[in-house]
């Protein structure tokens, strides 16, 4: 079955960095487009990034344009977000999905506070 498993949140002081990570498994990784979403606190859940398959092309939201940045490896059937400048209110449970499934992971925390 479709596993999704993020990591890489935590704490960090507005204008740092992290990098969020997702292992997935249970189907062909490397033919699928991959999403980011985050949900802030009594906030809905929100797209934030794709990165498509097979050309690697890739689309942010306008609210993290300039500053995050999907990647992947195929050969590790991971995907990633890479996240600079950060601000408050980036602060959230931030999750990656397969485009074309319903399966979300558990998430991963992300808080940017001084």
């Amino acid at each position: 079955q479709v596993q999704l498993v993020e990591s890489g949140g935590g704490v960090v002081q507005p204008g740092g960095s992290l990098r969020l990570s997702c292992v997935v498994s249970g189907f062909t990784f490397s033919s699928r487009s991959m999403r980011w979403y985050r949900q802030a606190l009594g906030k809905q859940r929100e797209w934030v990034a794709q990165i498509n398959s097979p050309d690697g092309s890739t689309n942010y939201a306008d609210s993290v344009k300039g500053r995050f940045t999907i990647s992947r490896d195929n050969a590790k059937n991971t995907v990633y977000l890479q996240m600079n400048n950060l601000k408050p209110e980036d602060t959230g449970v931030y999750y990656c999905k397969v485009l074309a499934f319903a399966n979300w992971g558990q998430g991963t925390q992300v808080t940017v506070s001084s």
